[in-house]
């Protein structure tokens, strides 16, 4: 392995704003601390939650680095005391905290996975937030079982377009919304039964004419609003509903009599705050259960576009534009 250098290039959020606002700085280079390891970054995933810290609205959590990026791929450079598992060279992929938009970045050893067979970094870099975030909301929070069905709003998203293959693999009947015809082609060639295109179509009537009335036993919401009061009436009996974001707005009414007589279940979660250990352990249910999909190519990251780190801005507008299908990664190598 190259030496480690004591600089290196990171992405900044120069001050809360547009994507203009990221701007490459010179920094230091982490060092690993006790039980973690230090990756040289060659890609780096970009998501939702990152264009929130851009904009002020989700700052990291305590003891974080302020750099942008959840997830990360590369080469282990160095072991701090206590890390036992990887070795210097191992190619790793994993979930951060914070600080994944640089050429180096320090994590818990047990929350980076090994790079599956056969994939690049680009894509093994699409990997952790979206399958973290999946496995603990639709198979461990929402409980989602074989023969069930799940509706995923936002289907052609990262996170949309990993819990419809995941879901299909496992053996559930999968519905999803999106927002064009092209979107919707994308979902049901990945596995969706149905999807809707909600310019267009009434999810909720929808659903209720698939199912014959029945509705979905598991719901991905990640849009809030007004989908909260019609998830409930797209909802099956003993159904349960996971909110992973509220882009369509933290509040709305909704008819409690509803989720009283349905039965309902309604929770939610965020994936950053959670401790390492937390993390840790779904990342070894994800090895043990869904990386051998990824290393057969069962499934696999859906990637729309990659850009250098440099232009990380690009990659933010890329987002916030709406278009893509799938993941936007920064190429660091």
């Amino acid at each position: 392995m190259d030496k480690i250098p004591e600089k290196m290039t990171a992405i900044a959020i120069v001050e809360p704003g547009g994507p203009l606002v990221l701007k490459p700085e010179r920094r230091d280079v982490p060092k690993p601390g006790n039980g973690e390891i230090l990756i040289r970054v060659r890609a780096a995933g970009v998501n939702r939650p990152d264009v929130a810290q851009r904009k002020g609205t989700y700052p990291p959590p305590p003891g974080a680095s302020d750099l942008p990026g959840l997830e990360a791929a590369g080469e282990v450079v160095a072991v701090g005391s206590g890390a036992k598992r990887w070795r210097i060279g191992d190619a790793v992929t994993a979930l951060t905290p914070g600080g994944g938009y640089a050429e180096y970045v320090a994590v818990h050893e047990s929350n980076a996975l090994p790079v599956p067979h056969g994939f690049t970094f680009t894509e093994a870099a699409a990997l952790p937030e979206t399958f973290f975030t999946v496995w603990h909301n639709v198979f461990q929070r929402g409980g989602l079982q074989p023969g069930e069905s799940l509706l995923v709003h936002g289907g052609s998203s990262g996170i949309g377009t990993t819990a419809i293959q995941l879901a299909s693999s496992f053996g559930s009947t999968v519905f999803t919304t999106a927002g064009s015809a092209d979107k919707c082609g994308a979902c049901e060639k990945l596995g969706a039964s149905r999807a809707i295109n909600y310019r267009e179509e009434d999810f909720v009537a929808v659903i209720k004419e698939v199912t014959e009335g029945k509705g979905v036993n598991v719901i991905l919401d990640m849009v809030g609003g007004d989908y909260v009061d019609r998830n409930y009436e797209a909802a099956a009996l003993d159904g349960r509903i996971v909110q992973i974001a509220t882009l369509g707005g933290p509040k709305a009414p909704a008819n409690f009599a509803r989720l009283m007589v349905k039965r309902l279940s309604h929770t939610g979660s965020t994936l950053r705050p959670r401790d390492v250990a937390f993390k840790g352990q779904i990342a070894a249910e994800l090895e043990a259960k869904v990386w051998p999909l990824l290393a057969d190519r069962r499934i696999a990251p859906v990637m729309d576009m990659i850009f250098p780190l440099k232009e990380a801005w690009r990659a933010h507008e890329r987002m916030e534009e709406g278009d893509h299908i799938g993941k936007i990664v920064l190429d660091v190598a």
